[in-house]
């Protein structure tokens, strides 16, 4: 079993950066491919980016492509997504998942279907 806690969202200007955080219970962290999405009120849950167990491989959709990077530490059961160049529409509640599967590909970790765990998500706003 994982628990996933996601932390750093808020209110920021357009523009600006935030880093979310999402730390994970259990020592079987480092064998997880871990994801990003996000949902704005009246949408659908959205891809944002995923990241392999070992942090090698990493994909992201193309709306956050260039802006957002994905990392993790796996010592500190720790995946982040650094968020720069903010732009209101990148409002939402941000979700952090885990997978038992192996990374495979940007297109194969988009998919919700694949992840076994999720977090309660962070709001981040971001103002005009």
């Amino acid at each position: 079993q994982v628990q996933l806690v996601e932390s750093g969202g808020g209110l920021v200007q357009a523009g600006g950066s935030l880093r979310l955080s999402c730390a994970a219970s259990g020592r079987t962290f480092r064998s997880y491919a871990m994801g990003w999405f996000r949902q704005a009120p009246g949408k659908e849950r959205e891809f944002v980016g995923g990241i392999s167990w070992s942090g090698g491989s990493t994909g992201y959709a193309d709306s956050v492509k260039g802006r957002f990077t994905i990392s993790r530490d796996n010592a500190k059961n720790t995946v982040y997504l650094q968020m720069n160049s903010l732009k209101p529409e990148d409002t939402a509640v941000y979700y952090c998942a885990a997978t038992w599967q192996s990374w495979q590909s940007t297109g194969w970790v988009s998919k919700t279907s694949v992840y076994d765990y999720w977090g309660q998500g962070t709001q981040v706003t971001v103002s005009s």
